[in-house]
């Protein structure tokens, strides 16, 4: 632990003490939230449909409840415009020239989508070129478009970053730790700026991190994207995944060896690969559907610097309904994620009301649209209500466990900021260790709401319970609980279990209270560490510049 924390440049001396004990936090509220949120009543919590009117009332009720105060200038809710697309008519992705035509069906084989926000998409006989990681990185000298000229064709890209089989973190891209530049939404955005008229990822589970099923899931249905002036027709025409084993075939198809040109861009000065007389088509129709979706902001305001902020973050938003499961379920009733971080949010603004406010503010910010791109979380950064400057940290919370008590927590992010020092100063109080994310591959830190504060600069916290448990003799409990988080993920089958063990969620929500107790009474205005990619943000907006 010490190693670890050293690195956010932080002698635990010098920290403040953490030596307030956190009211109980209760479990019977996490509960009651969790199974409220997550029953079929609320239809998966997907923005813009029924469930979330009932959602927002039910969260604006217990904020008040737990005796907040409405966040935006008297209201619970800050507007978030957004655009809801859903395909309808998606003819098969096809590819001529390549042998016998390849056609993908929608769902099975391929998922594809648009921002656009139009009613008619359509690419015809589009060029395929192979980008193979789609990155265009100046700062690293690597640029997998150079060279080639991709406008109003379909580029095919690899998911994650080149360096992701390393057993280390070292390496261009971070080692086995996944970059931003490693996650499916850069490589639509920088195909978007090469002009691409389509940009397809082949799905891959290990680096991608997760199955197909998340991925179909995820991509069909309603898909959410912020409202926009332009309609994002600066966007490519159509985004998508194809299921591996197509694209090997695709590629024998072109006269190319899929794992000779797959390893090729793994090596910096990599030459994208036109497929000579390939082309590619596809068209469906978008059910264009424009809607203010809600950010829900209740307020614990400080007494003595109430103009200063700590943020309590966790998105309140669900797939709503998705691929049927066998039995014909087919409500993402999204329990675990985020129903279960939804209700500690509130759990936690219940236990700070009942010690008192502290100096400063505390912010309890439940978000809409995380699970469409972080597009609550990056509203309110881009329109926050109280400044970011003002903001003196944060801690964002996706998904609480419920295996049991743990011997330890895992930091999504280790290293990044001196919050690292704070936190090893709560562990101690709490007789609990840490360890960095076992799994960096998975990019965990750029796939959560925090990242969307820390791109502009906030220091933000993403800890939580670890595999270690304080009860060995638990291990085979553990063990079943992942297995069925990674079974149930995005899917129709993560429900509330009245079995669920809530210790390791009071573990961790009495250890954000130690670390937000002590922040909002200080006066530290913890950073990123020297270095570090969001320090130069975070340096500028405190400066005032």
């Amino acid at each position: 632990m010490k190693r670890l924390f050293l690195s956010a440049g932080l002698m635990l001396a010098a920290m403040p003490a953490h030596a307030q004990t956190a009211p109980e936090i209760s479990v019977d509220t996490m509960k009651e939230i969790t199974k409220t949120l997550s029953s079929d009543a609320f239809e998966g919590r997907a923005p813009g449909t029924p469930g979330e009117e009932k959602t927002l009332a039910y969260l604006a009720e217990r904020f008040a409840q737990a005796g907040l105060k409405p966040g935006n200038n008297g209201s619970w809710f800050q507007d978030v415009p957004l655009v809801s697309l859903t395909a309808q008519n998606v003819t098969p992705l096809t590819f001529t020239g390549a042998g016998a035509p390849i056609a993908l069906r929608y769902g099975t084989d391929m998922v594809i989508a648009s921002y656009r926000v139009t009613p008619k998409i359509a690419v015809k006989d589009s060029d395929v070129v192979f980008v193979g990681y789609g990155i265009n990185a100046p700062e690293k000298g690597w640029n997998d478009y150079a060279g080639v000229d991709v406008k109003g064709k379909t580029v095919v890209i690899l998911v994650n970053d080149p360096d992701y089989e390393s057993t280390t973190l070292d390496g261009p891209f971070g080692g086995k730790a996944m970059t931003y530049y490693g996650r499916w939404t850069y490589k639509f955005e920088e195909a978007a700026r090469q002009g691409a008229a389509a940009a397809i990822i082949v799905h891959d589970t290990v680096p991608a991190a997760y199955g197909w099923n998340v991925v179909e899931s995820s991509w069909t249905g309603p898909q959410q994207v912020a409202d926009a002036a332009n309609g994002h027709m600066d966007q490519s025409a159509a985004v998508g995944w194809i299921q591996l084993d197509f694209a090997k075939r695709l590629f024998a198809g072109a006269g190319q060896d899929f794992d000779r040109l797959s390893a090729a861009a793994k090596v910096k000065g990599f030459k994208a690969v036109p497929f000579r007389g390939v082309k590619m088509s596809v068209a469906f129709d978008n059910e264009v559907r424009k809607h203010a979706s809600k950010n829900v902001i209740g307020i614990l305001p400080g007494t003595t610097a109430p103009n200063e902020y700590l943020l309590y973050s966790a998105h309140w938003d669900h797939l709503g309904r998705c691929t049927p499961a066998p039995d014909g379920d087919d409500i993402c009733n999204g329990a675990i994620d985020n129903a279960s971080g939804t209700a500690a949010l509130v759990a936690l603004a219940e236990a700070n009301v009942k010690a008192g406010p502290t100096a400063r503010s505390q912010l309890f910010l439940a978000v809409t649209a995380e699970e469409s791109g972080l597009l609550g979380s990056a509203y309110y950064a881009d329109h926050p209500v109280y400044p970011l400057a003002q903001t003196v940290a944060g801690i964002n919370m996706d998904s609480m466990s419920m295996a049991g008590l743990t011997k330890n927590v895992t930091v999504t992010g280790a290293g990044k900021s001196e919050l690292d020092g704070y936190l090893a100063k709560a562990l101690v109080a709490q007789g609990r260790g840490a360890d960095p994310d076992p799994r960096p591959q998975g990019g965990g830190y750029y796939r959560s709401d925090h990242f969307s504060f820390a791109k502009r600069g906030v220091p933000m916290l993403n800890a939580h319970s670890g595999g270690a448990l304080a009860d060995p003799a638990a291990e085979a409990r553990r063990v079943e609980a992942q297995k069925t988080r990674v079974s149930t993920y995005h899917g129709p089958k993560d429900e509330y279990d009245p079995n669920w063990d809530w210790s390791a969620a009071v573990q961790d929500l009495s250890l954000y209270f130690d670390i937000g107790r002590v922040l909002g009474n200080g006066t530290d205005w913890p950073n990123w560490v020297p270095g570090d990619e969001f320090r130069a943000i975070r340096d500028k907006s405190r400066a005032g510049k």
